[in-house]
């Protein structure tokens, strides 16, 4: 089994399935003008309690929102934890590859140097030999006068010259037995480096994802500490100014926006440790250039219905310069039209979520390249499984943030979002 290094960690800002909703922007709360000489207590309280209303209003969104990432994080955990297993059992399998390749080497040292003292105890007949005959008599004529006979001379001298013969033979197979099995042992010593750097590979991809799951760890003690100061400010909203409130809800909602974003990356992050395990698997391509991809269509006869880049969808997150930004395209069919893989490739996650791209798979595919297809009803494949192009993948749906029957299809290379229709043939 052959390995190559493994993928670098995704690490671009995800989009909306990962983001599962981009933080709405401030609401304006009402503030109360100074009490001027006709207002009465009405006025007063009535605009009090618009602003209290508002805020309330502002913060149970921010729960909602905080939530919503919780639950996602949650998911990605269980991710995590389908991962670490994955990597746990190739640790196992190279392991005991190895074992296997090291006893084979063992028994082909033992072989060698057995043919090599048979070998050795052969020569040293030969030269035995070679030295009686030299002490004979030199001619035939010799040996018949020394024998007296005939046919005794004629059996003495066949005798050495088929002997020598044979000595001659079993020491040539011999060192061609030698010569088969040395290059025996070097085929298997082969293996055995390649299957060493291939664990190295491995275990490097299982220190990665513990890194990944103690940044996990962290957001997810952040994100239940931030939910329980949300609730306690609503709990205080009768007894804080509006002022001071606005400016904690302020916070806590930059501080909410900031925790979904290092939640989709860490889901990014994930998903790119299942791609370097496929990498070293040699389950993907060796690599592509940046052009050299070439996608199908995971739908067939699917209506492009919003293209890739900046929109005015409200619904849509924010991506660098712009406001809202559609991180894919969305092709819509009839619900449970069938999603099909668009390239060869390892499914590197799936997950079934109520938010965000619902249910979804992650596809990897070498180099870099990963595609995603989100709001699926139901998806038909397993984490770890390798898929060719035209796959099954999952039926169409309209699960997590959508307005209806469609896939979401995104590609991504080396964690930056990128135009798949750049990729994909003419409709």
């Amino acid at each position: 089994m052959r390995r190559v290094a493994a993928l670098a960690l995704a690490a671009a800002i995800c989009a909306a399935s990962l983001a599962l909703r981009a933080p709405a922007p401030a609401a304006a709360t009402t503030v109360c003008p100074s009490p001027s000489p006709s207002a009465t207590a009405t006025d007063a309280r009535t605009c009090a309690q618009a602003a209290l209303d508002q805020l309330t209003q502002r913060l149970g969104g921010d729960l909602a929102a905080a939530l919503t990432t919780q639950h996602h994080l949650s998911d990605t955990v269980a991710a995590a934890t389908v991962r670490a297993q994955l990597l746990a059992a190739e640790v196992a399998q190279e392991e005991l590859t190895i074992r296997n390749l090291q006893n084979q080497i063992a028994a082909l040292d033992e072989q060698i140097a057995s043919l090599e003292l048979r070998i050795d105890n052969e020569r040293a007949q030969v030269k035995a030999l070679a030295r009686a005959m030299y002490r004979r008599p030199s001619s035939f004529l010799d040996i018949l006068a020394s024998s007296g006979n005939l046919a005794d001379a004629l059996t003495a001298t066949g005798d050495m010259v088929i002997a020598g013969q044979r000595a001659h033979a079993l020491q040539e197979r011999l060192a061609n037995d030698l010569v088969t099995v040395q290059a025996d042992r070097d085929a298997r010593q082969s293996d055995l480096d390649d299957e060493q750097a291939t664990l190295d590979q491995v275990q490097g991809s299982v220190d990665e994802l513990a890194t990944i799951q103690v940044q996990i760890d962290t957001l997810t003690n952040q994100l239940a500490a931030l939910i329980a100061h949300i609730r306690s400010t609503v709990a205080q909203l009768p007894n804080i100014s509006s002022d001071v409130a606005a400016q904690v809800t302020s916070l806590m909602e930059q501080q909410e926006a900031n925790l979904s974003q290092q939640s989709q990356s860490a889901a990014w992050a994930l998903a790119g440790v299942g791609g370097g395990d496929a990498m070293a698997l040699m389950a993907l391509p060796a690599g592509f250039g940046p052009y050299g991809l070439q996608l199908s269509w995971p739908i067939i006869g699917g209506t492009l219905t919003q293209p890739f880049g900046p929109t005015t969808f409200a619904l849509e997150p924010p991506l660098g310069q712009y406001p809202h930004f559609h991180t894919g395209i969305d092709i819509a069919a009839p619900s449970g039209t069938p999603v099909l893989a668009a390239a060869d490739g390892l499914v590197v996650a799936v997950l079934h979520t109520s938010v965000g791209y619902g249910n979804y798979v992650i596809v990897a595919h070498g180099g870099g390249y990963f595609t995603l297809y989100g709001h699926l009803a139901n998806t038909q494949v397993v984490d770890g499984q390798h898929v060719v192009r035209g796959q099954l993948v999952g039926d169409e749906g309209a699960t997590g943030l959508a307005t209806g029957p469609h896939v979401h299809f995104e590609l991504r290379y080396n964690g930056a979002v990128i135009d798949p229709l750049a990729y994909l043939p003419p409709r």
